[in-house]
């Protein structure tokens, strides 16, 4: 039976998979999520009815052994957790690394297991390469940076890729480049969590853009 995220009954285990030199805006939108955390929700003036809707759950930062992570920006993160030690993941994030790296067979054989084991898989920018690359979004229909959706087309064609800010199908949500992924993890958080994520969204001003880039007045937006 797939772990229900709405009603868990356990603290939420929620992991960002970093690889490589990761870019920051990538992995950023996992900061929206600890939003509707406890720890967060109790510091609000909130009605306690509210409040007791808030999540359980435990963020970990993964590396392939456990050592700090580059991010972009000259940005260095602690890792909690490495493949060995981390326990099985509700939620998986993936951003972009730097290009040039090569993903290790070690990593993408966690991402396999990440996959397997979550309810929801997510990418944000140029995470779909990692994932797609250890193979989990064959069969799929995914989104990605929008300049590069038309080649993929043409390069892959064993996942259907399509032009949107964001896209889920099953557990997968990929997103376009950088600020999609706070698109994508809205419209996450409004599907498992929506009570809370209505609270939220006013309070953090997020942008309400159209799937189909369409900017907030409704116009097309410019590649």
């Amino acid at each position: 039976m797939s772990f229900n995220l709405s009603n868990p009954g356990r603290p939420i285990e929620a992991g960002v998979i970093l690889m490589g030199e990761t870019e920051i805006l990538d992995v950023a939108p996992i900061d929206l999520l600890h939003g509707l955390s406890k720890k967060f929700v109790d510091a609000l003036p909130l009605s306690d009815e509210l409040k007791s809707k808030a999540l359980d759950i435990n963020f970990h930062w993964i590396t392939e052994k456990g050592t700090p992570a580059k991010l972009t920006a000259n940005m260095m993160l602690l890792a909690t957790d490495s493949f060995e030690t981390c326990p099985p993941l509700d939620i998986v994030l993936m951003g972009a690394y730097f290009p040039g790296y090569t993903p290790t067979e070690a990593e993408h054989a966690f991402i396999r297991k990440a996959h397997d084991e979550s309810t929801a898989f997510l990418t944000i920018c140029g995470g779909f390469v990692p994932a797609e690359l250890a193979g989990v979004l064959a069969g799929k229909t995914a989104t990605a940076p929008r300049f590069m959706v038309p080649e993929l087309q043409k390069q892959d064609p064993r996942t259907t890729w399509v032009e949107k800010r964001y896209v889920r199908d099953g557990k997968i949500w990929t997103s376009g480049a950088l600020l999609n992924g706070l698109d994508l993890m809205r419209e996450f958080m409004l599907e498992y969590w929506p009570e809370l994520t209505k609270i939220a969204i006013p309070l953090g001003g997020w942008p309400l853009r159209g799937i189909d880039y369409q900017g907030t007045d409704g116009l097309p937006v410019p590649v």
